[in-house]
């Protein structure tokens, strides 16, 4: 069976990736920073779909919990998802610096060391691949958030370049907004967000699978955000940032 390591995988999309991965008999490693819940989840796969799942409580903002998982990957995985991730309620500059700071290293500094972690062993077998959760609004100027997921985005096309091999993918995922405890946790008001534009996580995972497959390196699911990605494209970038302020508030 092969092996994946999901990080954020008791909620959202990262559990979507677990029930999916699970159907498609991978063994499982799941990462996440809540104990209770993480084992409650483990077992419920275990018993759904008969196979093996590891828990594995770590905070990835923390040097500890980082380096927990940074072993367990190098230790060998097939699917690395890197999809640990939150937002902050407030606006740039009113977050603390150390809230920025925190943020930066489970989106960026986690990301960064647990793919350096998973390539030799890759490498080594000749195969494997890398998801590392983005965001539509990393096309977009928003904040730190927006920041931080555009790094992910430069960060996977930039590493599958430099890695050169077909047979190990690495590929940023960009869904829109979806039905997730996302925006619940950073206490955001979304009552201005268009019912149209949610998507649900069981089909951000069927459409990453798909892209991942075809060696995409950026997956962006649904065509309603792929053509929001291509009109922002032609939008100076001053009116991008005044239009998605007013968005998800």
């Amino acid at each position: 069976m092969p092996t994946a390591l999901i990080t954020g995988a008791t909620s959202g999309i990262g559990a979507a990736f677990a029930r999916r991965l699970a159907a498609d008999a991978y063994s499982l490693v799941l990462v996440s920073r809540d104990e209770l819940r993480l084992a409650r989840a483990a077992d419920q796969l275990k018993l759904r779909y008969g196979v093996s799942v590891e828990a594995l409580p770590a905070d990835l903002a923390t040097e500890q919990g980082l380096e927990r998982v940074e072993s367990r990957v190098r230790d060998g995985v097939d699917l690395l998802v890197n999809n640990a991730g939150f937002g902050h309620p407030g606006r740039f500059p009113d977050v603390p610096a150390a809230d920025e700071v925190r943020m930066l290293k489970v989106h960026c500094e986690a990301v960064l060391r647990l793919t350096l972690a998973a390539l030799p062993g890759m490498r080594e077998r000749d195969r494997g691949a890398v998801i590392n959760v983005s965001s539509v609004a990393a096309f977009f100027p928003r904040g730190t958030y927006s920041a931080s997921k555009a790094w992910v985005v430069n960060f996977s096309e930039s590493a599958a370049a430099e890695v050169g091999n077909p047979r190990i993918r690495i590929m940023a995922l960009c869904p829109g907004f979806v039905r997730t405890e996302f925006h619940q946790r950073a206490t955001m008001d979304t009552s201005g967000i268009p019912g149209f534009l949610w998507l649900k996580a069981d089909n951000v995972v069927r459409a990453a699978m798909r892209d991942l497959a075809l060696s995409r390196r950026v997956s962006i699911p649904d065509l309603r955000y792929k053509a929001i990605v291509a009109i922002g494209r032609l939008v100076p970038r001053g009116l991008q940032a005044r239009v998605s302020a007013r968005i998800g508030r």
